[in-house]
């Protein structure tokens, strides 16, 4: 319960925060069935740039006490590349956790582009510098599971945090991809009728074809529009160039698509900018909260985003890992959601 209740405090705060900064209508909330499976502690404030760490028992930034590990850990996040802010902020939490815990050395890393042979190298480099625990967004579900085998059998912890492999692990942390794309869809939906339209066709861009997180929002998108009018297009998939995009909603806006659907920060960013820049109306709803996807919610290009909780994956990731590393966290598998928003002009 005292996990649950933070979670909530969590949560919570972050609809204050948004309060601040002139929202006048509070945003809807997707809370997790089941909001914790540990005791961790609850989401600090803090700002760290580094992308290496190591502490020694650094101040606590939490309300709650926190014990330094008996042993000092070195923990590695690899995220599926290193440009996304998203991955930022999930480093952030892993960043305000290591400050909070001491006896961590930290460091994120991970490929260039979504590649699996990449990722899977950075895993092996991890494993060969003595990573203790590996946070993990995995760039697809079975392309990197011979390096985790081989990080399992060097003892290494595995943490999934945003995307995970089918390989075993400690715990996940995620948004439920496939909820959140459906909210998604519905929140299209209703815009779009509240406009009096209720047919054409919509566009979708994905990452690539095996970036599990994406699909499974993509197939919550594509459930909402069953039974309806709509027409919802073949996906295209970025593949590491924005160029793809933009050409596809130039396409998609030369034969009147009523709407597009991105599925993360890269798509969004890419489907707002060239629906900005052909000064068209339609509507776009996509996920994730860097800068640049909130510049084209404030100026109305964007209509909504999903905005994801990925601080509380790196923090609670990072304190679960040091968890199992300690022998107080024994559960195998074990699977959270840590929620959705959805941001539009009016809650900004």
């Amino acid at each position: 319960m005292r996990a649950k209740k933070k979670l909530l405090i969590g949560m919570l705060s972050c609809i204050v925060l948004m309060t601040g900064c002139g929202a006048n209508t509070t945003p809807e909330i997707i809370m997790p069935e089941q909001p914790m499976v540990s005791d961790v502690t609850e989401q600090p404030s803090a700002d760290v740039p580094s992308q290496e760490t190591s502490s020694e028992g650094s101040a606590n930034q939490s309300s709650a006490p926190t014990t330094a590990p008996t042993d000092n850990y070195t923990i590695y996040l690899i995220t599926m590349d290193l440009t996304d802010s998203y991955w930022k902020s999930i480093d952030d939490g892993c960043l305000a956790a290591v400050n909070e815990i001491g006896n961590i050395t930290y460091k994120w890393t991970g490929p260039d582009a979504h590649d699996d042979a990449l990722q899977s190298a950075c895993i092996d480099d991890a494993v060969a510098a003595g990573a203790d625990a590996i946070l993990l967004a995995a760039n697809s579900k079975d392309g990197v599971n011979a390096s985790l085998q081989k990080a399992d059998s060097a003892g290494c912890k595995i943490v999934y945090v945003d995307s995970s492999a089918s390989y075993d692990c400690v715990t996940a942390l995620s948004t439920d991809n496939t909820i959140a794309g459906k909210t998604a869809g519905e929140t299209m939906i209703s815009a779009l009728q509240a406009k009096g339209i209720t047919n054409g066709t919509i566009g979708v861009m994905g990452v690539t074809a095996d970036t599990a997180s994406c699909v499974a929002r993509e197939t919550g998108f594509r459930q909402a529009f069953e039974g309806t009018d709509f027409v919802l297009a073949d996906t295209v998939f970025m593949q590491d160039d924005a160029g793809n995009v933009t050409s596809a909603v130039k396409d998609g806006l030369s034969q009147n698509y009523v709407g597009f659907f991105g599925t993360n920060e890269g798509t969004t960013v890419a489907i707002g900018n060239a629906v900005k820049e052909s000064s068209a109306e339609s509507m776009v709803v996509g996920f994730d909260t860097s800068d640049a996807v909130l510049s084209l919610v404030a100026d109305g290009t964007i209509y909504a985003t999903m905005q994801q909780n990925p601080t509380v994956m790196g923090h609670d990731g990072m304190s679960i890992a040091v968890q199992a590393l300690e022998g107080t966290y024994t559960d195998k598998n074990t699977a959270t959601d840590t929620g959705v928003t959805v941001i539009t002009k009016d809650v900004m």
